[in-house]
Protein backbone atom coordinates (compact mmCIF):
# COMPACT_ATOMS: atom_id res chain seq x y z
CA UNK A 1 0.00 0.00 0.00
CA UNK A 2 1.09 3.19 -0.63
CA UNK A 3 0.92 6.39 0.46
CA UNK A 4 1.84 10.38 -0.10
CA UNK A 5 2.89 10.42 3.72
CA UNK A 6 3.07 8.31 6.93
CA UNK A 7 3.35 9.42 10.37
CA UNK A 8 4.14 7.25 13.14
CA UNK A 9 3.05 8.53 16.71
CA UNK A 10 -0.40 8.95 17.96
CA UNK A 11 0.41 11.69 20.51
CA UNK A 12 0.14 15.65 20.41
CA UNK A 13 2.73 15.57 17.55
CA UNK A 14 1.40 13.10 15.41
CA UNK A 15 -1.98 14.11 15.19
CA UNK A 16 -1.39 17.75 14.99
CA UNK A 17 1.18 16.48 11.86
CA UNK A 18 -1.80 14.56 10.75
CA UNK A 19 -4.49 17.52 11.10
CA UNK A 20 -2.69 19.62 8.82
CA UNK A 21 -1.35 16.81 5.95
CA UNK A 22 -5.10 15.50 5.57
CA UNK A 23 -6.54 19.64 5.37
CA UNK A 24 -3.73 19.92 2.72
CA UNK A 25 -5.44 16.83 0.92
CA UNK A 26 -2.38 14.33 1.60
CA UNK A 27 -4.74 11.29 3.01
CA UNK A 28 -1.61 10.46 5.74
CA UNK A 29 -1.53 7.30 7.30
CA UNK A 30 -1.08 6.90 10.99
CA UNK A 31 0.54 4.45 13.16
CA UNK A 32 -0.88 5.59 16.75
CA UNK A 33 1.16 2.77 18.35
CA UNK A 34 -0.58 0.41 20.73
CA UNK A 35 -1.92 1.52 22.72
CA UNK A 36 -2.26 4.67 21.09
CA UNK A 37 -2.25 7.98 22.50
CA UNK A 38 1.33 9.11 24.09
CA UNK A 39 2.06 10.88 27.34
CA UNK A 40 -1.26 12.37 27.35
CA UNK A 41 -2.73 9.35 28.44
CA UNK A 42 -1.12 9.15 31.54
CA UNK A 43 -2.09 12.52 32.23
CA UNK A 44 -5.84 12.99 34.21
CA UNK A 45 -6.32 16.51 33.89
CA UNK A 46 -4.56 18.87 31.22
CA UNK A 47 -4.88 23.09 31.89
CA UNK A 48 -2.09 23.95 30.01
CA UNK A 49 -2.74 23.53 26.12
CA UNK A 50 -4.81 26.20 24.50
CA UNK A 51 -8.77 26.57 23.69
CA UNK A 52 -10.35 24.17 26.95
CA UNK A 53 -9.52 25.72 30.68
CA UNK A 54 -9.31 21.71 31.62
CA UNK A 55 -9.70 18.62 29.98
CA UNK A 56 -8.81 14.63 30.05
CA UNK A 57 -5.47 13.86 28.45
CA UNK A 58 -7.63 11.22 26.81
CA UNK A 59 -10.72 13.35 25.59
CA UNK A 60 -7.87 16.00 24.34
CA UNK A 61 -6.73 13.04 21.91
CA UNK A 62 -9.93 11.67 21.12
CA UNK A 63 -10.54 14.79 19.57
CA UNK A 64 -7.52 15.24 17.63
CA UNK A 65 -7.64 11.97 16.26
CA UNK A 66 -11.80 13.22 15.19
CA UNK A 67 -10.34 16.35 13.75
CA UNK A 68 -7.33 14.28 11.64
CA UNK A 69 -9.84 11.65 10.74
CA UNK A 70 -12.46 14.26 9.57
CA UNK A 71 -10.17 15.57 6.71
CA UNK A 72 -8.90 12.28 5.37
CA UNK A 73 -6.22 10.89 8.09
CA UNK A 74 -6.12 7.27 7.91
CA UNK A 75 -5.53 6.21 11.80
CA UNK A 76 -4.15 2.36 12.52
CA UNK A 77 -3.95 1.61 16.43
CA UNK A 78 -1.00 -0.17 15.69
CA UNK A 79 2.56 -0.27 16.15
CA UNK A 80 5.55 -0.22 13.38
CA UNK A 81 7.71 -3.40 13.48
CA UNK A 82 10.28 -2.21 10.89
CA UNK A 83 11.42 0.37 9.09
CA UNK A 84 13.11 0.78 5.97
CA UNK A 85 14.54 4.60 4.87
CA UNK A 86 15.72 4.98 1.68
CA UNK A 87 19.20 6.95 1.80
CA UNK A 88 19.54 6.00 5.23
CA UNK A 89 23.12 6.51 6.75
CA UNK A 90 24.10 9.14 4.36
CA UNK A 91 25.46 12.87 5.96
CA UNK A 92 22.99 15.07 7.06
CA UNK A 93 22.91 17.72 3.92
CA UNK A 94 22.86 21.64 5.38
CA UNK A 95 20.19 21.87 2.20
CA UNK A 96 18.14 18.95 0.91
CA UNK A 97 18.15 19.03 -2.64
CA UNK A 98 14.73 16.94 -3.74
CA UNK A 99 15.81 15.72 -6.94
CA UNK A 100 13.60 12.17 -7.36
CA UNK A 101 11.08 10.61 -5.17
CA UNK A 102 12.08 8.45 -2.46
CA UNK A 103 9.70 5.54 -1.56
CA UNK A 104 10.32 4.61 2.40
CA UNK A 105 8.75 1.03 3.72
CA UNK A 106 7.31 0.39 6.89
CA UNK A 107 6.16 -2.94 8.34
CA UNK A 108 3.83 -3.04 10.74
CA UNK A 109 3.22 -5.45 14.04
CA UNK A 110 0.61 -7.51 12.30
CA UNK A 111 2.86 -8.00 8.89
CA UNK A 112 1.45 -5.54 6.22
CA UNK A 113 3.76 -3.20 4.63
CA UNK A 114 3.36 0.25 3.34
CA UNK A 115 5.48 2.52 1.46
CA UNK A 116 5.60 6.56 1.74
CA UNK A 117 7.29 9.34 -0.40
CA UNK A 118 7.71 10.97 3.42
CA UNK A 119 7.63 10.02 6.85
CA UNK A 120 7.13 11.99 10.04
CA UNK A 121 9.19 10.61 13.18
CA UNK A 122 6.70 11.09 15.96
CA UNK A 123 7.26 8.79 18.79
CA UNK A 124 7.66 10.87 21.66
CA UNK A 125 9.68 10.05 24.61
CA UNK A 126 9.28 8.10 27.76
CA UNK A 127 9.67 9.19 31.31
CA UNK A 128 11.68 7.00 33.12
CA UNK A 129 10.08 5.25 36.37
CA UNK A 130 11.17 3.41 39.49
CA UNK A 131 9.57 0.12 38.99
CA UNK A 132 8.00 0.03 41.71
CA UNK A 133 4.39 -1.52 41.23
CA UNK A 134 2.46 1.13 43.83
CA UNK A 135 4.32 3.98 41.59
CA UNK A 136 2.48 2.20 38.72
CA UNK A 137 -0.71 1.78 40.24
CA UNK A 138 -0.82 5.26 41.44
CA UNK A 139 0.47 6.96 37.96
CA UNK A 140 -2.33 9.75 37.18
CA UNK A 141 -3.46 9.93 41.16
CA UNK A 142 -0.85 11.68 42.69
CA UNK A 143 1.92 10.23 41.24
CA UNK A 144 3.59 11.96 37.56
CA UNK A 145 6.97 12.97 35.98
CA UNK A 146 5.77 16.85 34.97
CA UNK A 147 5.39 19.29 37.43
CA UNK A 148 4.25 21.69 34.77
CA UNK A 149 1.48 19.84 33.68
CA UNK A 150 0.84 18.77 37.68
CA UNK A 151 1.79 21.00 39.73
CA UNK A 152 -1.32 23.03 40.16
CA UNK A 153 -3.19 19.99 41.99
CA UNK A 154 -1.17 19.90 44.50
CA UNK A 155 -2.19 23.66 46.07
CA UNK A 156 -1.25 23.58 49.45
CA UNK A 157 -0.01 19.98 49.78
CA UNK A 158 2.69 17.88 50.21
CA UNK A 159 5.01 16.59 48.02
CA UNK A 160 8.40 14.48 47.08
CA UNK A 161 10.86 14.86 43.66
CA UNK A 162 12.43 11.81 42.82
CA UNK A 163 16.02 12.28 41.52
CA UNK A 164 19.26 14.51 41.63
CA UNK A 165 19.27 16.15 38.24
CA UNK A 166 18.75 19.70 37.26
CA UNK A 167 15.33 18.57 35.98
CA UNK A 168 14.61 17.23 39.26
CA UNK A 169 15.54 20.35 41.25
CA UNK A 170 13.76 22.36 38.40
CA UNK A 171 10.56 19.92 39.07
CA UNK A 172 10.71 20.75 43.19
CA UNK A 173 11.05 25.05 42.39
CA UNK A 174 7.98 24.65 40.26
CA UNK A 175 6.02 22.37 42.75
CA UNK A 176 6.87 25.11 45.53
CA UNK A 177 5.00 27.73 43.64
CA UNK A 178 2.03 25.40 44.83
CA UNK A 179 2.38 23.08 47.38
CA UNK A 180 3.05 24.24 51.24
CA UNK A 181 6.09 21.28 51.29
CA UNK A 182 8.31 19.56 49.14
CA UNK A 183 10.71 16.75 49.65
CA UNK A 184 13.55 15.84 47.34
CA UNK A 185 14.71 12.18 47.55
CA UNK A 186 18.26 11.56 46.44
CA UNK A 187 19.49 8.72 46.57
CA UNK A 188 23.40 10.34 46.74
CA UNK A 189 24.61 13.22 49.03
CA UNK A 190 25.08 15.48 46.68
CA UNK A 191 23.01 16.72 43.53
CA UNK A 192 24.42 16.24 40.17
CA UNK A 193 22.81 19.71 39.26
CA UNK A 194 24.10 23.11 38.08
CA UNK A 195 25.45 25.11 40.70
CA UNK A 196 23.17 27.58 40.74
CA UNK A 197 20.02 25.17 40.86
CA UNK A 198 21.26 23.79 44.01
CA UNK A 199 22.13 27.29 45.27
CA UNK A 200 18.17 28.19 44.41
CA UNK A 201 16.91 24.72 46.20
CA UNK A 202 19.11 24.89 49.42
CA UNK A 203 17.83 28.50 49.70
CA UNK A 204 14.28 27.90 49.64
CA UNK A 205 12.06 27.44 52.95
CA UNK A 206 9.67 24.95 51.62
CA UNK A 207 12.31 22.13 50.56
CA UNK A 208 13.93 19.79 52.56
CA UNK A 209 15.86 17.26 51.23
CA UNK A 210 16.49 13.49 52.09
CA UNK A 211 19.84 12.36 51.49
CA UNK A 212 21.12 8.47 50.90
CA UNK A 213 17.72 7.81 50.61
CA UNK A 214 15.25 6.00 48.09
CA UNK A 215 11.94 5.13 47.93
CA UNK A 216 10.48 1.54 49.19
CA UNK A 217 7.05 1.83 48.22
CA UNK A 218 4.10 4.96 47.41
CA UNK A 219 1.15 4.30 50.23
CA UNK A 220 -1.83 4.65 48.76
CA UNK A 221 -4.91 1.97 47.42
CA UNK A 222 -6.33 5.15 45.03
CA UNK A 223 -4.64 8.20 46.03
CA UNK A 224 -1.36 9.24 46.77
CA UNK A 225 -1.11 9.14 51.07
CA UNK A 226 2.28 8.88 51.79
CA UNK A 227 5.72 7.38 50.78
CA UNK A 228 7.65 4.91 52.23
CA UNK A 229 12.22 5.62 52.36
CA UNK A 230 15.09 3.31 53.03
CA UNK A 231 18.24 4.61 53.30
CA UNK A 232 21.41 3.91 50.41
CA UNK A 233 24.90 3.76 50.37
CA UNK A 234 25.95 5.93 53.79
CA UNK A 235 24.03 5.17 56.71
CA UNK A 236 22.27 2.30 55.34
CA UNK A 237 21.47 1.04 58.48
CA UNK A 238 18.92 3.73 58.93
CA UNK A 239 15.36 2.26 59.54
CA UNK A 240 12.67 2.66 57.09
CA UNK A 241 10.90 6.21 57.32
CA UNK A 242 7.04 6.81 56.42
CA UNK A 243 6.39 10.03 55.54
CA UNK A 244 2.84 11.51 54.62
CA UNK A 245 2.15 13.32 51.51
CA UNK A 246 -0.29 13.53 48.67
CA UNK A 247 2.02 13.34 45.72
CA UNK A 248 5.07 11.95 44.30
CA UNK A 249 7.09 13.72 41.22
CA UNK A 250 9.59 11.15 39.36
CA UNK A 251 12.31 13.12 37.47
CA UNK A 252 14.70 10.68 37.47
CA UNK A 253 15.06 11.23 33.38
CA UNK A 254 13.14 10.46 29.90
CA UNK A 255 14.40 8.10 26.97
CA UNK A 256 13.16 8.74 22.84
CA UNK A 257 11.12 6.10 21.91
CA UNK A 258 13.16 5.92 18.96
CA UNK A 259 15.29 2.35 18.90
CA UNK A 260 13.32 1.43 15.61
CA UNK A 261 15.74 4.17 13.68
CA UNK A 262 18.72 3.92 15.12
CA UNK A 263 21.67 3.15 12.49
CA UNK A 264 18.95 4.73 9.93
CA UNK A 265 18.68 8.26 10.93
CA UNK A 266 21.12 10.50 13.07
CA UNK A 267 20.65 10.22 16.68
CA UNK A 268 22.11 12.26 19.17
CA UNK A 269 23.90 10.57 22.42
CA UNK A 270 20.91 10.43 23.76
CA UNK A 271 18.55 8.63 21.71
CA UNK A 272 17.03 12.20 20.20
CA UNK A 273 15.98 12.36 16.28
CA UNK A 274 18.41 14.98 14.94
CA UNK A 275 16.63 17.39 12.65
CA UNK A 276 18.08 20.05 10.61
CA UNK A 277 18.06 22.42 12.84
CA UNK A 278 19.27 20.14 15.92
CA UNK A 279 22.37 19.40 13.57
CA UNK A 280 23.31 22.79 12.70
CA UNK A 281 23.54 23.86 16.82
CA UNK A 282 25.30 20.60 17.51
CA UNK A 283 27.81 21.28 14.07
CA UNK A 284 28.47 25.21 15.50
CA UNK A 285 28.75 23.59 19.36
CA UNK A 286 31.74 21.08 18.09
CA UNK A 287 33.30 23.94 16.15
CA UNK A 288 33.20 25.97 19.23
CA UNK A 289 31.09 29.04 17.07
CA UNK A 290 28.23 31.00 17.50
CA UNK A 291 24.85 31.42 16.06
CA UNK A 292 25.61 34.31 14.56
CA UNK A 293 28.33 32.58 12.75
CA UNK A 294 25.92 30.02 10.83
CA UNK A 295 26.14 31.57 7.37
CA UNK A 296 24.21 28.52 5.51
CA UNK A 297 20.24 28.15 4.92
CA UNK A 298 18.93 25.22 7.22
CA UNK A 299 16.18 24.42 4.76
CA UNK A 300 13.83 22.22 5.61
CA UNK A 301 14.17 22.45 9.65
CA UNK A 302 12.68 19.41 10.85
CA UNK A 303 13.72 17.03 8.10
CA UNK A 304 16.50 14.33 9.90
CA UNK A 305 19.30 13.09 7.64
CA UNK A 306 17.39 11.09 5.49
CA UNK A 307 15.69 12.87 2.78
CA UNK A 308 11.78 12.99 3.30
CA UNK A 309 11.97 11.57 6.67
CA UNK A 310 11.20 14.65 9.76
CA UNK A 311 11.13 14.60 12.81
CA UNK A 312 8.44 16.33 15.52
CA UNK A 313 7.77 16.19 19.38
CA UNK A 314 9.60 14.88 22.12
CA UNK A 315 11.29 12.05 20.08
CA UNK A 316 13.30 15.78 19.16
CA UNK A 317 12.67 17.77 21.83
CA UNK A 318 14.58 16.92 25.17
CA UNK A 319 13.79 20.78 26.76
CA UNK A 320 10.55 21.77 27.26
CA UNK A 321 8.21 18.53 26.44
CA UNK A 322 4.87 20.00 26.40
CA UNK A 323 2.15 18.87 24.44
CA UNK A 324 1.36 22.00 23.30
CA UNK A 325 5.29 22.70 22.03
CA UNK A 326 4.87 19.14 20.53
CA UNK A 327 1.85 20.09 18.95
CA UNK A 328 3.59 22.88 17.48
CA UNK A 329 6.78 20.93 16.20
CA UNK A 330 4.38 18.33 14.58
CA UNK A 331 2.51 21.33 12.33
CA UNK A 332 5.82 22.59 11.37
CA UNK A 333 7.10 19.03 10.53
CA UNK A 334 3.96 18.41 8.39
CA UNK A 335 4.72 21.85 6.55
CA UNK A 336 8.01 20.83 5.90
CA UNK A 337 6.75 17.24 4.38
CA UNK A 338 3.77 19.24 2.51
CA UNK A 339 6.60 21.18 0.62
CA UNK A 340 8.92 18.34 -0.04
CA UNK A 341 5.83 16.40 -1.29
CA UNK A 342 5.07 19.24 -3.68
CA UNK A 343 8.83 19.52 -5.03
CA UNK A 344 9.04 15.83 -5.93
Amino acid sequence: MKYNAIIIGGGAAGLSAALYLARAGLAPLIFAGSPPGGQLMLTSEVENFPGRESILGGELIDIMRKQAQKFGGIIIDENVKSIELVGAGRDLPVQHNVTMPIQHTIESASGETYNSKAVIIATGAKALWMGLDSETRLRGKGVSACATCDAFFFKNKIVAVIGGGDSALEEALTLTKFASKVYIVHRRAEFKASKIMQKRVFEHEKIEIIWNSAIEEIIGEKKVEGMRIKAVGVGRDRPVQEIKLNGVFVAIGHRPDTDLFKGQIELDQKGYVLTTTMYALEKLKAEGLKLKDMKFDVGYQTMTSVGGVFGAGDCVDHVYKQASTAAGMGVQAALDAERYLEKI
